[in-house]
């Protein structure tokens, strides 16, 4: 185990200074002083490649960076806050001065989690920490409990989804200060909402990260989409993610983190990167008694590291996002079947088969992953082990003009589909807008230097050919300001009757959900669904030991004649059952006694 900290910390000697640089055969901290010098001071170098210093003279506010072997200086890679952007010096942050305002907060069940992600940049026409302060009244008006923010590590340039970032602990100057991070995070605590952070272990962004050249052995053999994999293999490597964990849930006092993508991260080593992030977690979660929820994203469907019951976490996750139920979705409200897709041939079958038991691949073989099985079997779990969207950044902004469902799909079977998803016992995420019907873009967008924006242009060109060969330059250009800006969140809409309508309808679900539903669902477990051989869709799940929840929907542009006894039992919380026919896109949910 690696007890040793990384990144400057503040002593009653000064400031120690710290950097795991296990190739560099000198390093020194350039302190910056008046009148644009520098201040060298010599670190000590111990046999397993750490380099440290302590200078008196720094403070809290002080500027520095690493000179390494008298050839390059560098900003710390464990800097808490870069004033300049990534490529200038990194500056000492005393957490301990922010004053909390919300100190008897230790979180929320995760049961009660309804979930709204946003982008910092992008969630108002400021795109900053504090401006998103404005709009939290809006949130628990609409009844969301949790707001789940895209990745803070800061990238370079001014503009970014985050996946990019380099700088793992330092908050995106782009947004504002650490000290305004966490007042956002403060007063959505004074307001009952609880703030996840999505996290980046895969890899680090291609442009602004020197590591390589002093700590080579950081990065293994190994490929990600995204470029070099992370040796965590190697005891300090882990211990720099792991720390970062920590980081972002002791100073800024987050709620939770999603993990990226983890199915492209290569675990060597015992216990496995994800098992022994998670004890750690558990750890503080116990020490500081608080409620902290972990989330996955992983396509590999591994239902084995889920556990949404165990509190602190001990080795596995609370929940992952289910992207099997937000394909089908997405085959049946738009109809297109490329890409990943076309393993969804009968939309409305997958959506009862992740309805009944979470995922719907769960060992079959995909035919997108050339005949290579996915998943492992997933009914076991509770419902609550999978988060349920009609939308996420991925989904919107992964798509050649950035459109959303809203543009797309009719708006009778978006509302169908919401009065799924917001009910169904799966903690349900909405993206930012989403909960008015929100029809602005979210763009893929990046801020790169030019060698680098040029590659972007060309990937996107290849990834989207179809696209660019019927629609060329209409397309909009990732590294353009102009494409940014038209991401920006459009608030303007919320006056318009469509989006009060949807609102109001998004806000009548999420009551029920809260009244109804959420006070039921820690037994909660998977029953019987499917499709009937006239289309009409049914699902049951149970509440503790005799509750039951269940569900009837038409998803088609028909009427369907419910055969009899096919009616729902129990107390109808949304809907009508009066009638034998269920008109198009219609749902009924009920709540009862078995």
């Amino acid at each position: 185990m690696i007890h040793v900290k990384f990144g400057a910390t503040i002593g009653i000697d000064g400031v120690t200074f710290r950097l795991w640089a296990p190739a560099a055969k000198r390093v020194d901290v350039m302190l910056d002083v008046p009148h644009g010098m520098q201040c060298s001071h010599g670190m000590q170098r111990s046999s397993d490649g750490w380099f440290a210093a302590t200078v008196a003279a720094a403070t809290a506010g002080s500027r520095y960076r690493f000179r390494i072997d008298d050839e390059i200086q560098v900003s710390d890679p464990a800097s808490h806050y870069q004033p300049e952007g990534v490529f200038g010096p990194s500056e000492v942050i005393d957490h301990d001065a922010y004053r909390w305002r919300a100190t008897e907060w230790r979180g929320r069940p995760w049961a009660e989690a309804t979930i709204l992600e946003a982008h910092v940049g992008s969630f108002t026409a400021a795109g900053t920490y504090r401006a998103m302060i404005d709009k939290l009244d809006h949130l628990v008006s609409t009844g969301i409990t949790a707001l789940e923010l895209m990745p803070l590590a800061d990238f370079p340039g001014r503009r970014s989804w985050g996946y990019d970032g380099v700088l793992w602990y330092a908050t995106a100057n782009a947004y504002g200060r650490p000290e305004d991070l966490k007042t956002l995070i403060d007063e959505a605590h004074l307001r009952g909402l609880m703030v996840f952070l999505d996290v980046v272990y895969n890899h680090f962004g291609p442009e602004g990260n020197s590591l390589g050249h002093y700590a080579p052995t950081f990065f293994s053999p190994a490929e990600t989409p995204w470029g070099s994999a992370i040796d965590y293999s190697i005891p300090q490597v882990r211990q720099f993610a792991i720390q970062n964990a920590l980081s972002w849930l002791d100073n800024y006092r987050f709620d939770g983190l999603r993990l990226d993508a983890v199915h492209a991260i290569v675990e060597p080593g015992d216990p496995p990167f994800l098992a022994e992030l998670s004890r750690q977690v558990g750890h503080f979660a116990a020490s500081s008694r608080r409620a902290i929820h972990l989330i996955l994203e992983n396509d590999d469907n591994r239902a084995t590291l889920l556990d949404p019951s165990t509190d602190p976490p001990d080795g596995r996750y609370r929940a992952q996002w289910n992207d099997d139920y937000h394909h089908a979705w997405h085959v049946l409200l738009a109809g297109e079947t490329a890409g990943y897709y076309q393993d969804y041939p009968d939309p409305r079958g997958g959506i009862a088969g992740a309805l009944g038991s979470g995922f719907i691949y769960q060992g079959e073989a995909s035919k997108h992953r050339a005949g290579k099985r996915r998943g492992e079997p997933s009914r076991i779990l509770p419902p609550t082990a999978f988060v349920a969207f009609l939308q996420n950044h991925d989904q919107i902004g992964n798509r050649a003009f950035g459109d959303r469902l809203e543009t797309i799909a009719k708006p009778a079977a978006m509302e169908a589909a919401l009065a799924i998803t917001l009910l169904a016992p799966m903690p349900p995420m909405l993206f930012m807008g989403e909960e008015w019907g929100s029809r602005t873009p979210f763009p893929f967008f990046c801020d790169f230097a030019d060698d680098l924006s040029e590659a972007v242009r060309q990937g996107r060109r290849r990834e989207f050919q179809e696209a660019y060969a019927a629609h060329g330059d209409e397309i909009p250009d990732p590294v353009d300001q102009a494409t940014f800006c038209s991401a920006r969140l459009d608030w303007h809409e919320l006056a318009t009757p469509a989006a009060q309508r949807r609102l109001s309808l998004v806000r009548r679900l999420l009551t029920v959900r809260k009244e109804r539903i959420t006070p039921r669902l820690a037994d909660a477990r998977f029953g019987d669904a499917g499709i009937s051989a006239t289309g009409l869709l049914s699902a049951q799940w149970t509440l503790g030991e005799n509750g039951s929840l269940t569900l009837r929907a038409n998803l088609s542009e028909t009427p369907i004649l419910c055969p009899p006894g096919s009616d729902s039992s129990g107390e109808v919380i949304w809907g009508d059952r009066s009638r034998n026919e269920m008109p198009p896109w219609s749902v009924v949910w009920a709540i009862g006694d078995r």
